[in-house]
């Protein structure tokens, strides 16, 4: 019986490459390893299986990449998170006559969604563009679409409200059908785009840019290939922001920057 060790995640790594276009060698075995264990149990299939499916072409590779790609996200994740952006970013970007905001690995786009009502509250929200990106089309699609669970929602209230909203986060969404349905006027502040941080260009310059709970899921190789994308992507005293298990100390690029927060991992560029 074939056991799922790194050897047979280097052979789905290569079918997928070459029947999807995704490439997964940059991505963390570890973390491989444990989405590849998720996905057999979850469907419920062996890997001789799985191997076989990968393999049929670029429709059921394609497929399973996507399965791979999905990270969790909710609205106002890291309630402190936001409250420092407002007192530490936010001010210090009011001088800036347009903003450019960049959520790097949006997955589903709560995050993004998060970050345009804080602005709407700063009162940043008429010169700021927000882009949400992913791998992803299966959660670019949900993010596109702006609706989500009315129970989710109420985990993301609270955390809305530890955060420092303003009013009431039921106050950004109206409820149909069992699912909160985003305000078209947060919505339209946000473009959800398709970029493979491992493989495509720099496509714009932003003040702003938010990769948090990414970079943890590639190799140490590829972190350091990414966060010199991210520094060429940041203006000059642009701010980058990483999540809790993630640090600039392997990106080579540490006297590029200096600490907003070290606890929250929010950094400035001043080189």
């Amino acid at each position: 019986m074939m056991t799922l060790d790194n050897s047979v995640i280097e052979e789905l790594i290569v079918r997928i490459r070459e029947n999807s276009g995704f490439d997964f060698s940059g991505y963390s075995r570890p973390s491989l390893l444990r989405r590849t264990e998720s996905y057999l149990h979850k469907h419920g299939i062996g890997l001789e299986e799985l191997i076989s499916y990968v393999g049929q072409g670029s429709r059921e590779a394609s497929g399973f990449a996507q399965d791979l790609t999905v990270n969790y996200t909710e609205m106002f994740r890291d309630p402190d998170f936001y409250k420092l952006l407002k007192s530490a970013v936010f001010s210090y970007l009011e001088s800036y006559a347009e903003l450019r905001f960049w959520v790097a690995g949006c997955a589903s786009g709560e995050e993004a969604f998060s970050l345009a009502i804080m602005l709407r509250e700063c009162s940043l929200k008429d010169r700021s563009l927000i882009y949400g990106t992913d791998i992803n089309q299966k959660v670019l699609a949900i993010a596109r679409d702006g609706a989500y669970h009315v129970s989710a929602m109420r985990s993301f209230s609270e955390n809305y409200l530890q955060a420092g909203g303003k009013t009431s986060l039921s106050d950004y969404y109206h409820v149909s059908y069992g699912k909160a349905a985003i305000d078209p006027e947060i919505r339209k502040q946000i473009i959800f785009a398709s970029h493979d941080l491992t493989g495509d260009g720099i496509f714009n310059e932003f003040q702003f840019i938010s990769c948090r709970n990414v970079l943890i899921y590639f190799t140490l190789e590829q972190r350091k290939k990414i966060f010199r994308k991210l520094y060429d992507s940041l203006a000059p005293l642009g701010f980058l922001c990483l999540g809790k298990r993630e640090t600039l100390r392997d990106s080579g690029l540490q006297d590029c920057f200096r600490v907003v927060s070290e606890p929250l991992n929010i950094y400035q560029r001043i080189v």
